[in-house]
Order: C-alpha cells, then structure tokens, then sequence
C-alpha cells in the first residue's frame, strides 16, 4: 500500500485544533469465564516483563513521538528508513538481558503510531523489510525469545499519523477505511507467520483515540468533552480482528485498548499505580529512563530503589509491571540499562518467592507499604525505611512463624485486635520483606484495609 501523506499544515492544525490528549478513558472490565482466567493464570504469575520500544525513531534520538511533536512532515520523516542500519541488533542479547533480570515475558514494539512496521508486509512499504536493514526484525524477536524459554508479546498500534482519516474519520472517511484494512490485515499477518504469540499489546486502538480525543463542527472547533464517546460513522471493528487474532491464536493475551473484550487492563506510567484490584487482571507499564519510552541519549536512569519500589508496588495491588528500555538505533540496549536491570534480577533471584506466583493482599497498601501471599505466607513489603515497629490489624488465623528475607531479624506476636511485628538490625532499605506463616491458606483471607493517613506516596 502507497504511504497516505498528510501535509505539514494539515497536522499543525490537528495539533492547534485538538491538542495531544495522551490518555483517554479505557474499559474498565475484563473477559471473565473460566476459559479467561486459564488463559492468563501464566501471566498472572510471571509478574514482571521487559517491554521495548524500537524503531526509526530511534534514529534522531527524541522519542518515539518525535515525528508528532516536531511536526515532522510524512515524506521527509519516511527518510529514515534508508537510515535505518541496526547492525548491533542481537535478539539473543535481548533475551538474555530480560532473563537475567527476572523477567517473565517481553513486549516488543512492532509497529508504532508513525506507522514503520519491524516485520514484513508486502502491501506496505514502510517496513524493515524494505529499509536498509532489508530484515524481518519481529521474526528474529521471536525465535530469540522463544529460544530463551521466555513468553512472547507484540506491541501494535491500529493507528497511524500518515492517515489523515485518523484525525478526521468522518471527513476523510475512505482513508480511515484504508487505514483500518491496514490494521486487520497487519494483525494477520502478526498472528499467522511467527507460531505461538503469548500477548498482543494495543496501543491507540478504539474509537475513543480517534483524532487524539476527536474533534467536532457545531459553530467552531470543539474537543469532544472527555465524558462524551465517539459517535461517528468510522468504527475500527475490532470485534472482528481480535475474533480473527483469536482463531489464529486462542490463548493469546489482549489488553483493553482496543473497543473488545480485554484479557488485562493497562496503567500507564508511575504516576498510574493507583489502587489495590484482586478482581481484574492489570498491568503498570513505566519506563527505566525519564523522558520518553523511544531511545534518547544520556537519559536518567531510575534508581535500583525506586524499580523495586514500582515492582512491589504493582504486584502488592495484585498486578504486573512491564519494564521498558529503548533500545538504540543500532539495536543495542544502554549498557548502564543493562546493568541496572541485572541489579534488579539480583535483586529478585534473593526476594522472587515474595514476588512469582503470588497475589496481592491479604493487607491493603498503607503507611507500611503492601503485601503478597502464597499458600500459607503472607509476605510483608515494608516500604517505609523508617518503620521499626508495626502494628496491623488481626488476622483471622494464626501466624506459626515468622522470618526476615532481607536482613536483620523479627519479632512478631498477635494481640487481641492487631498483629505486632518489630524489626532489629540492619536490613535491605528498598524493602524490608517479612514471610508470616499461617496454620491456613492466606487466600482465605479477605482484604485487609491498613492506615495511610502517614504516607500517601506509599499507599497511592
């Protein structure tokens, strides 16, 4: 298919008219039948995975958004394809990397909203496959991941900034058709020539994305109101891809933006821990650089303290955290990310039995930090580096034993209506990890609300 180029005016426009509106309200409701809950109890337990986020946007080093925020016109921003030469690119390396750190599974960009697609589409020509690299980057993906015995996710976003009929499907109603058969016939192929896919991860899919939150025309240029939906004529119909991506692939992982039933739920950034959900599946996806989610050069790297803290954040609200690196143009990872990540699977290969395999709870976020379980553990994240001495509330069994995993040593005895647990010696200031051992399955054990008045960071 030729590339559709919507001229520099047209997207200064949009951009002066709509605004860039980066979240818009997605489902809140997962696919629930016993089919479901077998389909994703692997990824429920995996816990942690590395999302990563390539492509010819790594080239001039400004994000992955750089060709929306820089106005960057069509034609000239499809010249960095003939630039494109990741003669570093080592799949295996990834891999490698990724299970080293503790990782479960990965998450690779396979086609952005710029529209450059890392594997092979014959009715496309802004592929991989037709750029100086001349390779199916998504197919070397695969068989490294498959190899290293991880679990495989492709990222893929319906959307496409070359479509004017994105920005105005109503008006443009035959490009945003053909944008639309892009879509169903890219998702295809994706689930047709790699074998077994594990996760397909949307981004910008649903009509509620249209146009970055849509525009109408009653007596001027309005933004849609955040509370109202798209009601044009244009539909993605996305019932009918993931039905099809379904057939092709029926233990596949989806996530909830697109407008058909989700496997999981998306929170997006470190800003969007938000609460404890023991009913729906989700996942906080966050990046291991500030910035921007695409290669920049010289970005800040997170501190090993404040990764842990966002992995036990997310999985003590009984979540996931999809990790994400940008990879540079050359397709090699940071090498400072990469040690930081081997910090992190340091640190999981000593405290991992509080982390796999777990859920969040029985005690809900509070001033202490959270909590997971197995079996007949309740695993104590004590977040907060200067407690020394907790009181929470009674549990309703009884606690056999307790032990520190990180240092130092415990006291705990339950009091009438309160569990009482004091810390000695030196311990590990990320988390301070106590296992209680219970007579009875912790799962019995409903959700216990915990104080937050103290620390509102921790309990978020």
């Amino acid at each position: 298919m030729k590339k559709n180029a919507a001229s520099a005016w047209f997207l200064v426009t949009v951009l002066l008219v709509v605004g860039v509106t980066s979240a818009v309200a997605q489902q809140q409701s997962t696919i629930s039948d016993e089919a479901a809950a077998s389909r994703i109890a692997w990824w429920r337990d995996a816990k942690f995975g590395l999302f990563l986020h390539w492509g010819v946007y790594s080239i001039p080093g400004r994000g992955e958004w750089v060709q929306w925020k820089e106005q960057i016109p069509v034609n000239e921003y499809a010249k960095l394809a003939a630039q494109f030469h990741p003669d570093k690119f080592d799949p295996d390396a990834w891999a490698a990397i990724a299970k080293r750190a503790g990782m479960k599974y990965t998450v690779l960009t396979t086609r952005h909203h710029d529209g450059f697609a890392l594997f092979d589409d014959t009715e496309s020509d802004f592929t991989a496959m037709k750029s100086a690299a001349h390779r199916d980057l998504v197919a070397e993906y695969v068989t490294a991941v498959r190899k290293a015995g991880l679990h495989i996710g492709f990222y893929y976003s319906p959307l496409d900034w070359r479509y004017p009929g994105f920005f105005f499907p109503d008006l443009y109603q035959a490009n945003a058709v053909k944008m639309r058969e892009q879509y169903h016939r890219q998702l295809n192929e994706l689930a047709s020539h790699y074998g077994k896919i594990d996760i397909l991860w949307f981004d910008g899919g649903g009509v509620d994305w249209l146009g970055f939150n849509g525009v109408t025309y009653k007596d001027g240029w309005h933004e849609r109101p955040k509370d109202k939906h798209y009601a044009g004529a244009f539909t993605w119909k996305d019932d009918e891809a993931l039905g099809n991506l379904r057939k092709l692939q029926p233990s596949i992982l989806t996530n909830d933006r697109t407008d058909a039933p989700a496997d999981f739920l998306s929170r997006e950034g470190d800003g969007a821990m938000g609460n404890f959900d023991g009913v729906h599946p989700w996942e906080l996806c966050t990046t291991l650089t500030t910035g921007a989610w695409g290669y920049l050069p010289n970005a800040k790297i997170k501190s090993l303290n404040d990764v842990i803290r966002l992995l036990v954040g997310a999985v003590g609200r009984d979540g996931n955290l999809l990790l994400n690196v940008g990879p540079r143009p050359d397709g090699q990872i940071v090498p400072e990310q990469v040690e930081r990540l081997r910090e992190v699977g340091d640190w999981l290969r000593r405290n991992g039995q509080s982390i796999y395999a777990t859920r969040g709870g029985p005690y809900l976020p509070g001033d202490f930090g959270v909590s997971t379980y197995r079996d007949k553990t309740i695993y104590l994240h004590v977040l907060n580096a200067s407690e020394r001495t907790l009181s929470l509330p009674a549990l309703p069994a009884r606690i056999l034993s307790c032990a520190s995993l990180t240092g130092g040593s415990v006291a705990c005895k339950q009091v009438g209506d309160s569990v009482e647990i004091t810390l000695n010696g030196s311990a590990d200031a990320s988390d301070r990890i106590v296992a209680l051992t219970l007579a009875s399955p912790a799962g019995e054990i409903k959700p216990i609300a915990t104080p937050v008045a103290g620390n509102a960071e921790l309990a978020r």
